[in-house]
């Protein structure tokens, strides 16, 4: 099950991961409940400050994964993680200090989600480098693993000190937390990475991994699915913290709570994964039924009648989404080659972050308007419905295949088309 903890670099990545992701999380929690605070519980203004933070995922993540396909993917994470660090630092001085003003909030999420644009793509690519092909789909899943373990701990951890020292603290907290990454990195030994040839430098690399997806009806076929979820379902960032101050009438700590108990499931959802790894490659099968059960139990979730039920409706909500989001993580990387990975990578972070600037605004909308419970049963509704579409898709080109009427180009073939 932790067979690519066996690569020292790869140990040396996850290790750091733990540590930063928990500050992430920390960051998360206080920087909604902040906003929140300044605003006098507006849902809207959550959605604002969100939608701001994913932006930048539209305009930046395919130019990163040109980026990561052509440089030194550790070197850039280095300089990236250095950038989010300074975030976290300036939002926890400003509110320390007791200056922090919404706009502030605003314009920091925007400059964190640039770093973030160049974060998702190199970082997932550089998995791939760390471990080879033999161990990705474990790796994918134990980085889940270690995602969500942090997500276990860092929410409530956030709760607990939001109510005994305030939100300033938890972002200067996460600002050192950061640290640990660029340690790793710098430690790590580059002869021992899986590079593969490096993408030249020249025009048009970016609309060559374009036109390399368009000739990959499968790979379209999976990210328009993971472009409905992400977008209209998997937007927690926001509906827990509208649940838990909207529905329940609570405080920080209980949202901190919430987000715990989601993670109690996506890390179960992430193990499960690892172990699933040991048998073979992920398929579409389990991708469509996945995005089924998450949208349904979404919806179960969202009828739930106290704020006890409700959080504990999230934790098989939980281990629908990481069952999803790991085995759309796999397929992708595992359908690729190496000298395209990170500008389809990068597409695919794209896909799956870019919706938010759309879902955000729209979840505190149906909040602001329907009440605190319509984002869940409306998001996973369309989940459900996205499951049954690309499930039949999926379904009918098979027997298309089978019957000679279409022939689903190789990797290679795409790939000579799209140069």
């Amino acid at each position: 099950m932790f067979g690519s903890l066996k690569v020292r670099n790869y140990r040396l990545f996850a290790s750091g991961q733990v540590v930063s992701n928990v500050g992430t999380w920390m960051q998360r929690i206080a920087q909604d409940w902040l906003v929140l605070t300044l605003t006098g519980n507006n849902p809207v203004a959550l959605g604002v400050a969100a939608s701001l933070q994913f932006l930048p995922t539209l305009l930046f993540t395919l130019w990163a994964g040109v980026l990561a396909d052509r440089l030194d993917k550790r070197k850039l994470l280095v300089v990236v993680q250095v950038g989010m660090a300074l975030c976290a630092l300036v939002l926890g001085v400003l509110d320390v200090t007791g200056l922090v003003q919404l706009w502030q909030v605003y314009l920091l999420c925007f400059a964190l989600g640039v770093f973030a644009a160049a974060d998702m793509p190199v970082r997932q690519s550089f998995v791939a480098e760390m471990v080879g092909r033999d161990h990705l789909a474990n790796a994918v899943a134990l980085n889940s693993s270690t995602f969500n373990l942090a997500r276990v701990v860092g929410p409530a951890v956030a709760g607990l000190m939001i109510i005994w020292v305030g939100t300033g603290w938890v972002f200067l907290v996460n600002a050192v937390s950061t640290v640990a990454v660029i340690a790793q990195l710098v430690r790590m030994n580059p002869a021992e990475l899986h590079r593969g040839k490096g993408a030249a430098r020249g025009r048009g690399q970016l609309r060559a991994g374009l036109r390399y997806v368009r000739g990959r009806p499968d790979l379209l076929t999976l990210l328009t699915l993971v472009f409905c979820v992400s977008t209209f379902a998997i937007t927690f960032f926001a509906t827990l913290a509208i649940a838990a101050a909207n529905v329940f009438h609570r405080q920080a700590d209980a949202y901190g709570l919430l987000s715990t108990l989601l993670a109690v499931g996506t890390l179960t959802g992430a193990l499960l994964a690892v172990r699933r790894s040991t048998r073979g490659r992920p398929g579409p099968k389990l991708l469509v039924r996945a995005a089924i059960a998450f949208g349904v139990l979404e919806m179960i979730a969202g009828l739930m009648p106290s704020y006890l039920t409700f959080g504990l409706a999230l934790i098989p909500v939980g281990v629908a989404l990481m069952t999803f989001m790991t085995t759309a993580n796999s397929t992708m990387q595992l359908s690729v080659p190496a000298e395209m990975k990170g500008r389809v990578m990068a597409l695919y972070m794209l896909v799956f972050m870019g919706g938010n600037p759309i879902g955000a605004p729209m979840v505190g909308w149906l909040a602001a308007q329907f009440g605190g419970r319509s984002p869940f049963l409306v998001g996973g509704a369309i989940a459900a419905l996205s499951g049954l579409v690309g499930g039949y898709v999926l379904v009918r080109r098979r027997r298309a295949q089978a019957h000679g009427e279409v022939a689903l180009p190789e990797p290679a073939v795409a790939l000579e088309r799209a140069a």
